[in-house]
């Protein structure tokens, strides 16, 4: 059955190199547009992680702890790779010492470890200059993902075999799964004429995974082996805190900042074949967020600063095609482009903890609309934020807050904050007339870090000094905790949260590679 299921897959994508599936988490954020939102997924929804629950499936460990400070960042998944050793569903990160890692996500082993050259440690050794990490990232489609699960085609790789023998008059049976359908999604705007055909991104069918170390050079790395496809392209200075990486249409982008190695605060583009690169420097303040810049379908890259800016940048040349400046905000994530009745819109979050929307096409328009400070001892927890759009159509944003939150702050869903919260804001109104709409807040969570979003589930991972690091899952619609992990986690504090295949991925601090999800009955 799986081999058939394989098989099948293998024919729908024959002549397309299969190499990024629709589901895939290929990047910083899951997509070009940095919204850490996994639109379907076929197992994973309110109910049956409410109903069945998740279970920490397995860990894997990558090495020692990580530099002291720095975030060991979550995976970039592979669910399909035909290879010499057969079918696998691979999951590649950095271990703590700069080195590649792929672990077969079926297995729970390492598949191969790539040593990316001996480190040299910078000079101030603590974060975010600290030595260690590379940037990780599969190639990415500029255009939004679809709204459809793989499993449209057949059940993935980690469907379970059939060999049990049901009732009579029912016929073959399979192994269970948790009830409760995927969360059902609003039927997606058709592409317009701002949006270009996506090249597959492949190297001749081949499946790539970049990396860029703390030597500043691109690597483009087979995923079967993680042995070169091509040489090193010289990137960003060495040393540099390069954040953020993603590979799209023959281009690689990153964003630096901190001052480290004396790279500027700014963003950088590679022309892959050529070796071109070029760069847009920040005049004032840092590039924010620890997502790097975004792409709109378009193939326009967004990036927000300290200062309150955001530009759009021409993709392959990086000039300013349009900036934005809102006196007195402090950006402190990644610009997240979404889509609302076909038009692109961007919403970043400051330090306060204030959300910003701004129209893509129409930077100079200024600010859309704007929430204000969340009050009290609440600030930003994390340089990200998520969106996703409900079965209603409503668009959420969701920011990572840290402090306690003023009692009388504008949400219709409020509970006593005095750790920190998962926020939640609406998008509500039509055209010219958007508005941010306080929706809720999630139950008292310390020091959360920047949600994921998968088929109407929202994780985070919280925890530090007075309460044990823990996976959370919430109601998108609600913010009512429907699970979470207990002290599975204490042997490290969780740094990075991807998803895919069913599974929710966490890394720890101490090197560890962990996975939840739903266990196989037999």
């Amino acid at each position: 059955m799986r081999l058939a299921s394989d098989l099948a897959r293998l024919g729908v994508c024959c002549g397309l190199a299969c190499a990024a599936w629709a589901q895939d988490w290929t990047t910083v954020g899951f997509d070009a547009q940095r919204s850490f939102w996994l639109r379907a997924d076929t197992k994973i929804s309110v109910t049956s992680v409410r109903d069945a629950g998740l279970q920490h499936l397995w860990r894997v460990g990558l090495g020692s702890e990580g530099p002291p400070g720095r975030a060991l960042p979550g995976p970039v998944l592979l669910d399909f790779l035909i290879s010499h050793r057969g079918f696998r569903s691979l999951a590649f990160l950095s271990g703590p010492d700069g080195s590649v890692f792929a672990v077969d996500t079926d297995l729970a082993r390492q598949e191969w470890h790539r040593p990316l050259g001996p480190l040299a440690q910078s000079p101030e050794g603590t974060a975010p200059c600290a030595a260690g990490l590379t940037a990780v990232t599969r190639a990415t489609v500029a255009a939004y993902p679809s709204m459809l699960a793989v499993g449209g085609l057949g059940p993935a790789r980690r469907s379970p075999g059939v060999g049990a023998v049901g009732e009579p008059g029912e016929g073959a049976v399979t192994l269970k799964r948790p009830r409760g359908p995927p969360f059902q999604m609003p039927e997606p705007p058709k592409p317009g004429a701002r949006e270009r055909p996506p090249p597959f991104p492949s190297l001749f069918g081949l499946s790539a995974v970049y990396a860029l170390p703390h030597d500043g050079s691109l690597y483009t790395l087979l995923a079967s082996n993680g042995m070169n496809h091509v040489e090193m392209v010289p990137f960003t200075p060495a040393g540099a805190n390069a954040r953020g990486l993603i590979v799209s249409q023959g281009m690689a982008y990153v964003a630096t900042s901190s001052g480290c190695a004396d790279a500027p605060d700014a963003v950088w583009a590679l022309e892959i074949e050529s070796g071109r690169v070029t760069s847009w420097e920040s005049s004032d303040g840092a590039v924010a967020g620890d997502a790097g810049p975004s792409m709109a379908p378009d193939g326009t890259l967004y990036a927000a600063t300290t200062d309150g800016q955001v530009v759009a940048l021409d993709g392959q040349s990086l000039e300013v095609k349009a900036a934005a400046r809102v006196e007195g905000r402090t950006f402190g994530t990644s610009p997240v482009i979404l889509d609302i009745a076909g038009r692109d819109y961007l919403a970043v979050a400051a330090e306060d903890g204030s959300l910003t929307l701004f129209d893509a096409g129409d930077l100079a328009r200024g600010v859309i609309a704007a929430s204000d400070p969340i009050g009290g001892s609440a600030r930003l927890a994390g340089g990200a934020v998520a969106v996703w759009r409900d079965g209603e159509g409503t668009t959420w944003v969701l920011v990572p807050i840290e402090g306690a939150v003023d009692a009388d702050a504008a949400f219709e869903t409020k509970r006593p904050i005095t750790r920190g919260t998962i926020a939640a804001w609406r998008i509500t109104g039509e055209g010219p007339s958007l508005s941010l709409d306080g929706g809720w807040l999630s139950q008292d969570l310390e020091s959360p870090r920047p949600p994921i979003v998968v088929n109407g589930v929202v994780f985070a991972i919280a925890g530090g000094e007075r309460a044990p690091t823990a996976l959370y899952a919430l109601d998108g619609v609600t913010g009512t905790v429907i699970w979470d992990s207990g002290p599975t986690l204490d042997a490290g504090s969780a740094t990075g949260l991807t998803a895919g295949g069913n599974e929710i991925f966490v890394t720890t601090a101490d090197g560890g590679l962990h996975a939840f999800g739903f266990a196989i009955e037999h």
